[in-house]
């Protein structure tokens, strides 16, 4: 008898099974790719370092020690022209860079009602005196004769302050100079201040306004307005020389001397600053107002001082030494320091002019070594069409 077995069922493969078993793979496959990246060659730092030496012999020279300010040119003699008289501009006989003399017209207002006025007062004044002429005719008493006379006194000052407003009414040149500025025109009103405010080469205005119808300035006396900064504007003193470059004007100089050093600070963003005016020798060719320059004032010099470069002085526990070859070697030596300035200091005592000394140089060189690993760009493949890196997960089929 013969038995007969089932036959053998094949078993079913259930597909979330086979994403669990994909995800472990991945989970797997991650894990060592992580390792490799941790384990591997970490980024190597390494810095060099080269010291230098060389001799310099101790010369003797000038050493000069200087301050340095920015600042902008300026005219020493300024003046804003106003009209005393209130009125409408009838002419203005001017424009901006036109040369003008002292006394010269500039421009005119209506005169009209100011005229008027002034005849008013001269009527006035020739009735006074009528008055008087009849009561001293007449042998009036003292009384009668003072009152007259008080009269014609008051009837003159009127006549005097007309005409005064009718001068008024035609503006002229305070100084001689060059017109920088109209501020005003035929049809405005004339904006009388009462005043023709100056400007001296103090850089102050010596009249009550700060702005004129017509600004005047001297070309031919030009000066730089700079701003010291608190520690140098200290070093500063009247009569010392100074250096002028200008921004726009390459390659011009220009020498001249600190004319005034205002004794009180300008105060901006709780820095203080002093105005300082230097005056130019010289006017170099196409200098205009406003302009920028670079102001660098001698405030201290040493000729024929006997002087190494700054970097072969050392400092050490207030110190100051300098390192020295004699006859092949080298010798550690105290020296007395004067001034600094550019490059250079000036030595006083410790060491003569030929001497070498020793300038010690020290750089150091970084390099940074990176983990060079590659990676392959299709990532990580497992089996049964799970794709890791670049090309994404996707389930088998």
């Amino acid at each position: 008898m013969r038995l007969s077995l089932p036959p053998l069922r094949r078993p079913r493969v259930d597909s979330v099974g086979l994403i669990n078993v994909a995800l472990a793979v991945a989970a797997v496959g991650g894990g060592l790719w992580a390792y490799q990246i941790v384990s591997g060659p970490a980024e190597a730092q390494a810095s060099q370092t080269t010291t230098r030496t060389r001799l310099v012999a101790a010369t003797q020279g000038t050493v000069s020690q200087t301050v340095s300010a920015s600042g902008s040119v300026a005219s020493s003699a300024t003046a804003n022209a106003n009209f005393t008289t209130s009125g409408t501009v009838t002419e203005v006989e001017v424009k901006v860079g036109d040369v003008v003399t002292k006394g010269q017209v500039l421009a005119k207002v209506d005169p009209t009602a100011a005229q008027a006025s002034l005849n008013t007062a001269k009527a006035n004044l020739t009735a006074a005196k009528a008055a008087l002429t009849r009561a001293q005719n007449n042998s009036a008493d003292a009384a009668t004769i003072a009152s007259a006379e008080a009269q014609v006194t008051t009837a003159q000052a009127a006549v005097t302050s007309a005409q005064t407003t009718v001068n008024g009414t035609v503006l002229t040149a305070p100084i001689a100079g060059t017109v920088t500025a109209v501020n005003g025109a035929v049809g405005s009103s004339s904006g009388a201040s009462g005043s023709s405010g100056s400007t001296g080469a103090s850089g102050g205005s010596t009249g009550s306004s700060s702005s004129g119808f017509v600004q005047l300035a001297d070309l031919t006396k030009l000066q730089i307005n700079a701003s010291f900064a608190e520690a140098d504007a200290t070093k500063l003193k009247t009569g010392q020389a100074a250096q002028i470059t200008w921004s726009a004007l390459s390659g011009t100089r220009a020498t001249g001397k600190v004319s005034t050093i205002s004794p009180t600070a300008t105060t901006s963003n709780n820095v203080n600053s002093y105005a300082v005016v230097i005056g130019l020798d010289t006017l170099p060719e196409g200098v205009r107002l406003g302009q920028s320059t670079t102001a660098v004032v001698t405030i201290a010099e040493v000729q024929d001082a006997v002087r190494i470069p700054s970097a072969a002085l050392r400092t050490a526990g207030g110190q100051r030494t300098v390192q020295v070859q004699v006859n092949g070697q080298v010798e550690t030596r105290t020296v007395e320091v004067g001034i600094t300035g550019g490059s250079f200091v000036e030595i006083k005592s410790g060491l003569t002019a030929g001497e070498q000394v020793v300038i010690t140089t020290t750089t150091t060189n970084s390099t940074t070594g990176t983990n060079n690993q590659q990676f392959p760009g299709g990532g990580f493949t497992g089996g049964g069409g799970f794709t890791g890196g670049g090309g994404g997960f996707r389930p088998g089929n």
